[in-house]
């Protein structure tokens, strides 16, 4: 499924003759000095990496680096025409100092705090607005609102004002925890939600209820997470699930995942991006640091995956046990738990 008109750039045309490849996007946290520092030269061809490979949906947030993701990127689309890309970014989050007080206008800081308020909401763009360089948000997401009222109350109010005013053009929510996306979708005024981490090919928590709630009211899904941190895309040297390590069951199913990608030479990380897009999902976020990053994962949407490794991905994630490669014990359910966070 292709992203939704009004969530696509208002001018297509591809940049260097590349196709437009309008259900990926560039998730920015890891240039946002996520994990390892990322100088702004290195954030800046990472960008244009994307912009190069016919990816034009970037998502960001204030949490990322407290504001970093955001500069950067804004300096990154610098120059290049604002119709061609889509800008989403989220609110909900007071980036603060080392002191943990609000820095103040459009400054970066050293972390951030929950804020669902109006104000704060409007605030929070504004900065962003300054940060990114730009005149209009594309999506504006509200970023874990793990306080369900107060999302509804204040900042959703806020959100949907500001797409009546024509400031942004399209507003969503984004969580990893289903019970209060499921409110959300259930009960807000917005047009896409981002789930992290329960589309994926260990964990479909969220085909049950989430995907046919969301068709049923016309709300587009943009699937994040989709390496659930590192297991689906090196299960050997990187078993890590929702930012810690994975326990041995969970290692064996990916390792046998990766088995059968690699018996009909497909990279399992490849078939993971993948794995939303026949699901549902109007787009899937990737995070990359480099160049060669953001060239793996554009590439791979081009390579033919064939329905019967699908079928094969199906057996091995929703089977009831499989052995360990270890010895260890076997998966004794279908899928994992809901991670408690992105």
């Amino acid at each position: 499924m292709a992203f939704r008109a009004e969530l696509r750039p208002l001018n297509p045309a591809p940049v260097r003759g590349v196709p437009l490849r309008d259900d990926l996007g560039l998730g920015c946290a890891p240039i946002g000095n996520l994990y390892t520092p990322v100088a702004d030269a290195d954030a800046v061809a990472t960008v244009r990496a994307a912009l190069d490979d016919g990816v034009r949906y970037f998502d960001t947030a204030p949490h990322y680096g407290a504001g970093e993701s955001e500069r950067r990127l804004g300096m990154a689309l610098e120059g290049v025409p604002r119709d061609a890309y889509v800008i989403a970014t989220k609110v909900g989050r007071r980036i603060v100092d080392a002191s943990g007080d609000p820095v103040p206008g459009s400054a970066t800081g050293q972390d951030t705090v929950a804020d669902l308020s109006r104000d704060g909401v409007l605030r929070s763009l504004d900065a962003s607005l300054e940060r990114l360089r730009t005149d209009r948000i594309d999506l504006l997401h509200l970023h874990d609102p793990l306080d369900v009222e107060a999302g509804l109350d204040g900042a959703m109010t806020a959100l949907a004002e500001l797409r009546e005013q024509g400031v942004v053009r399209a507003i969503g929510v984004g969580l990893g925890k289903l019970p209060p996306l499921l409110r959300f979708t259930a009960e807000a005024p917005v047009d896409v939600i981002m789930e992290a981490g329960r589309l994926t090919l260990l964990d479909r928590t969220a085909e049950e209820e989430l995907m046919p709630l969301a068709d049923e009211r016309g709300i587009g899904v943009i699937a994040a997470g989709v390496y659930n941190t590192g297991i689906l895309v090196a299960p050997e040297t990187a078993p890590y699930y929702e930012y810690r390590p994975a326990p041995p069951a969970l290692v064996a199913r990916a390792l046998a995942l990766q088995d059968a990608c690699r018996a009909h030479g497909v990279e399992l990380a490849t078939a993971a991006a993948r794995f939303p897009l026949g699901r549902g999902a109007e787009a899937v976020v990737i995070g990359a640091r480099t160049p060669a990053e953001v060239h793996a994962f554009a590439r791979g949407r081009d390579v033919a995956i064939p329905e019967e490794l699908w079928l094969e991905l199906d057996r091995i994630a929703l089977a009831p046990a499989a052995p360990s490669r270890t010895g260890t014990s076997p998966l004794g359910a279908a899928s994992p738990a809901p991670s408690s966070g992105r």
